[in-house]
Formats: C-alpha cells, structure tokens, sequence
C-alpha cells in the first residue's frame, strides 16, 4: 500500500513568525486517519521567520529529529548544549525523562525544517542532543542513513527501532529501499517530485508505506529531488 497525502491536505498553523504544515495531527488539528504512521508521530513541515523561532519548552520521551532544509536553526538546552545546524545537516534530541530547549533562527532570512517525531522503544533516559553534517553530495545517489537506532555507520543514534534515510536524485535516477515484514515507512520529497513504486509524489506531500517488501524511488523526469524517508516499527 502506498497512500500519498498531498500537501494542499496536511493540517496548517500559520502565527505571526511560523508557517508550520502537518503531515499527522499536531496540537489542536485532528483529522480522521492521521495520527501518525506506526511509531512515527510527526512530521512538521516548519518555515521560521528571521530572527524568530520557539522560546524555551519542555519534552519528554520522544526522539526528535530535525532535518534542515534551507537557513540554519540554533539549538539551546537546559544540559548546556547548544549549535547551529545548517542546511542538509541533522540534530537529534532523545528527550529521555525531559528537557528543556528553545530553537531560533537566528539568520536573516527564512529556516525551513523538517521536525520528524519517533517513539522511543521504552520511557525515561537520560536526555541527550547531538548534531553532524551531511553533505547533500555525499547522498547523491543513494540512500543515507541521517538517524537510526539500528546501527548504522556515522548515523545520529535514536532510541528507536527506526531510521531517517535521505537521499538526492539526479532527474530519472533510482534507489530502492528493502522493507522489512510489518515495518512502515513514510517518504517525503524536500525538493522535486518523485514515483514511489509507480505513484507521483509531489515535493512536500507525503507517501505513507506499508506492506510492500521493496520500495521503488524515481526522481521525475527532468527535476533533481531531495527526499528523506523514515523506516519505522508498526
């Protein structure tokens, strides 16, 4: 089953500094079918205002990934932890037993991010943040693994059965990715359009992915794409 949800659907919050979109229910939006995918249980599409972002607020017992699409966003804890993430680049926070953060965009133009929420396997934990580059050219061509709790090499670590792959296309070029028995996935192009085993997704919609054993990525004829895609537990 591939199910694509388009982007003219996901639920909207649009505030004097954030234009956020929601692939799955998010504060007070519910709409029928759309809490969440297996254990993934977010995946907001955020576009900041300069000099703007989310003032210090708490979390717990989820692992948080952001993805950067364009700007850059800076990361302050109550652990002391802070950075900028860049663009292409990734910072995971496992909130663990709870922490404190704000994000900024601290630039002067737009930061757009995606924000992918995953169960972890169990409650509590330490809380931890962390941050690494991912050169959009190193994932030319192939699915790279940006986030895992599976294993991968030079991944960030989650506390999850899951994993964020990401990958750029050339125009007409394909990767594939094996999925496992129960396992569901879900695809979203940052930039161009892809087909996932035959079906268009528009850049920004989404394709919700479950029991297929092997999903088929190519980027539309004459347009480059930028996707990530999140391997999660039913």
């Amino acid at each position: 089953m591939v199910d694509i949800r388009h982007f003219d659907d996901h639920p909207h919050t649009r505030l004097p500094w954030l234009d956020a979109y929601h692939h799955f229910n998010f504060g007070p939006h519910r709409h029928v079918g759309r809490d969440g995918w297996g254990s993934l249980l977010v995946w907001n599409d955020d576009t900041i205002d300069p000099h703007t972002g989310f003032d210090m607020h708490g979390h717990r017992d989820m692992e948080i990934i952001t993805y950067v699409r364009e700007g850059a966003i800076s990361h302050q804890d109550h652990l002391g932890n802070e950075g900028r993430t860049e663009a292409g680049d990734v910072q995971v926070m496992s909130a663990g037993k709870g922490i404190m953060h704000a994000e900024h965009n601290r630039e002067e133009a737009h930061t757009r991010i995606f924000q992918i929420w995953i169960a972890p396997e169990k409650p509590g934990g330490t809380p931890r943040w962390d941050q690494a580059a991912f050169p959009r050219d190193d994932r030319s061509g192939q699915l790279v693994a940006l986030a895992s709790g599976q294993g991968h090499d030079n991944a960030l670590p989650i506390r999850a059965d899951a994993a964020v792959f990401g990958a750029t296309l050339a125009p007409g070029q394909t990767v594939t990715h094996s999925l496992g028995e129960g396992r569901y996935a879900y695809l979203v192009p940052a930039r161009g359009a892809v087909t996932v085993n035959g079906d268009l997704v528009p850049a920004r919609a989404g394709a919700a992915i479950r029991d297929v054993a092997e999903i088929t990525i190519t980027a539309a004829d004459g347009e480059a794409a930028e996707i990530l895609l999140a391997d999660v537990p039913a």
